[in-house]
C-alpha cells in the first residue's frame, strides 16, 4: 500500500471517527474502521454501544455482504459462534481456483450470565478479503436483546449518507488501491 493511500484511509477514518463520537452514528451499530483500499484484507470490528432500549443484547448476527472473501470470525469469550454457508452472491477467483460457496453469516450469542448489558459497550469482530472494486460496502446486523431486537438493515437508495435512516446497515468505503491484489 502505497503512502499516498495510507495517508487518505488515516484522514478519512479521523474524520468517520470524530462523526461517530459526536454525531448520531454513535448510537448504531457501527464499523470501527469505516474506510479502506480495495482488494486489502479487513478486519471488521463491529462495535454495539447499547442494547434495546434497557434490554441486554444476547445476540450479533452479521450478514456478509457480497464482495467480501473467505470471512472468519474471532471468537468471544461468553459467546457462542455460528457460521452459516452457502452460495455466493458473488463468487471469486482464489489462486486459480473459482469459489462459489462460503460464509454468508455469522452469529455470536451469549451464553447464560454473558449478555452484554444496555449501559455497556463490547466489540464483535470478522475478517476477510474486500473486492478489487471501489465503493460502499453494507453490513446488515441483526441485534437480539433479552426484550425486543433491532434490525441494522436499512440502506440508502443511493450515495453512502445514513441521514433520514432509523436502523441504518454499518457501512464499509472502499476506496481505490494502487496494489490491488490477494491478501492473506
Amino acid at each position: 500500500m502505497s503512502l499516498n493511500t495510507m495517508k487518505k484511509i488515516a484522514a478519512i477514518a479521523l474524520l468517520a471517527g470524530a462523526g461517530g463520537l459526536f454525531g448520531s452514528a454513535s448510537a448504531h451499530v457501527v464499523l470501527e474502521y469505516q474506510v479502506a483500499p480495495a482488494g486489502a484484507g479487513y478486519k471488521a470490528t463491529f462495535k454495539v454501544g447499547h442494547g434495546c432500549g434497557a434490554s441486554p443484547t444476547r445476540q450479533i448476527a452479521v450478514d456478509i455482504p457480497a464482495g467480501m472473501r473467505g470471512a472468519r470470525p474471532m471468537p468471544k469469550p461468553g459467546w457462542t459462534l455460528a457460521v452459516t454457508t452457502g452460495k455466493l452472491a458473488t463468487p471469486y477467483d482464489d489462486h486459480g481456483k473459482p469459489v462459489t460457496e462460503g460464509v454468508t453469516e455469522i452469529t455470536w450469542t451469549a451464553t447464560p450470565g454473558h449478555a452484554l448489558p444496555d449501559a455497556h459497550y463490547d466489540e464483535f469482530v470478522l475478517r476477510g478479503g474486500l473486492p478489487a472494486a471501489a465503493g460502499p460496502m453494507w453490513f446488515k446486523v441483526l441485534q437480539t436483546c433479552e426484550k425486543g431486537r433491532t434490525d441494522w438493515s436499512e440502506i440508502p437508495a443511493s450515495g453512502t449518507s445514513d441521514k433520514g435512516l432509523k436502523n441504518p446497515a454499518a457501512l464499509l468505503e472502499i476506496i481505490p488501491s494502487e496494489h490491488v491484489g490477494h491478501a492473506h
